[in-house]
């Protein structure tokens, strides 16, 4: 299915290829020849350079798929999107929600400068990985004994960020899948902890850290909800390049950094009540098909991504004329094994992305190892300490 899905849109692939590369060259020649003389006017470049290979992604869901994504907040909070640093955090339920952060993003003008926490193996992904490690995203390895001092040191070099950036952490750690939902539900009830429907329960040490270390310089935190129309197809990268349209909905929530605890342990706490909050939202949603009386704003559909999609197009067919007019590339068949190897290049690459941003499979194995490894903690805080 995926293979197929790639080989409808093989021309789009060959496109990203092509414009990445041109995009990492760059990123990579700013990072050994800019950065030493002045990290700002790197960012500030780089800002720049990676939106012109992120907003093709953004293309996927405005253009091609018709994806839409109906924001709720209220409409103070809607103003300052994207003239402010925030820590973003959210559910974690579909396939495609840091695409979906990177839409809300475009639409603030802030996608140049929208940054996450992932696993370390991202940042291997061709093109688009690399593409993130220039940005200064921010890759850990699940074992808070190796990630404490990473993440600490990434949000610290934050400071001095010269534009609004978005840091978005998904604090439940994983994607919502029925198994993990399971093991959640029986470890809640162990404890005496309220017992969830739709979210996992939060790991918090990484939340901690992060107000830790960002509170002075961070104003805010944007609590994003993010849900699907019961008479909506979940979205999935491979429902994307096949161009079907879905409809996403999502409820952001401004609160003050300072607002916050200044314990660590009223911090977890605090994030563990948001997502108990979050639960009873959702339940609400599913109930209604809509976030209740919240506001639903106006995003609109910018142009940009088109008319950087069509650039890039431009600019890929001009070259492949010139090169073909010019030359007796596919005149042998060295030429044409040369290309046809190329394209499947790009198809396995595409591949590539489509499977690595699908969930992972709930089986009854998983389900039972996560209930096992919940069991084990005596206690909630015990249970942080692992994580």
């Amino acid at each position: 299915m995926a293979i197929a899905a790639a080989a409808v849109v093989l021309p789009l692939g060959v496109m990203f290829l092509f414009s990445g590369i041109i995009v990492n060259i760059i990123q990579a020649s700013c990072f050994v020849l800019v950065r030493p003389i002045s990290k700002s006017l790197y960012r500030r470049i780089n800002r720049v350079v990676a939106e012109l290979l992120w907003v093709e992604l953004v293309w996927l869901v405005d253009w091609w798929a018709n994806v839409k994504i109906e924001l709720y907040m209220d409409p103070e909070t809607f103003q300052l999107m994207g003239k402010e640093h925030a820590l973003l955090i959210a559910n974690h339920r579909s396939d495609i929600d840091w695409l979906v952060g990177w839409v809300l993003a475009q639409r603030a003008g802030c996608l140049g400068s929208a940054l996450a926490v992932m696993k370390k193996s991202s940042k291997f992904l061709p093109v688009i990985g690399w593409s993130m490690w220039f940005s200064e995203y921010l890759f850990l390895e699940r074992s808070w004994a190796k990630d404490e001092n990473t993440l600490k040191l990434g949000l610290q070099r934050l400071k001095d960020f010269p534009r609004p950036f978005w840091l978005a952490l998904f604090v439940e750690g994983t994607r919502f899948t029925q198994a993990k939902l399971l093991a959640a539900q029986e470890y809640a009830t162990s404890q005496g902890l309220p017992v969830p429907k739709n979210v996992l329960i939060p790991r918090t040490k990484g939340f901690v850290a992060s107000v830790s270390n960002m509170r002075t310089f961070v104003p805010a935190i944007y609590d994003a909800t993010v849900a699907v129309p019961k008479n909506q197809p979940s979205p999935t990268m491979l429902r994307l390049l096949k161009g079907q349209p879905s409809v996403i909905h999502v409820h952001i929530k401004r609160h003050l950094m300072k607002d916050l605890p200044e314990t660590e342990e009223g911090v977890a706490q605090w994030c563990k009540d948001i997502f108990v909050a979050k639960d009873a939202l959702l339940d609400k949603h599913m109930a209604d098909d809509t976030f209740g009386n919240e506001q639903l704003q106006n995003t609109g559909r910018p142009k940009k991504s088109l008319l950087v999609v069509i650039s890039w197009s431009s600019l890929l067919v001009f070259g492949a004329i010139k090169l073909f007019k010019w030359s007796s590339f596919l005149s042998s068949w060295k030429g044409i094994g040369f290309s046809v190897a190329g394209l499947a290049v790009v198809t396995l690459l595409m591949h590539i992305l489509v499977v690595f941003s699908q969930s992972e499979r709930s089986t009854s194995a998983k389900a039972a190892n996560a209930r096992q490894t919940l069991k084990q903690a005596p206690s909630d805080t015990s249970r942080d300490k692992q994580q």
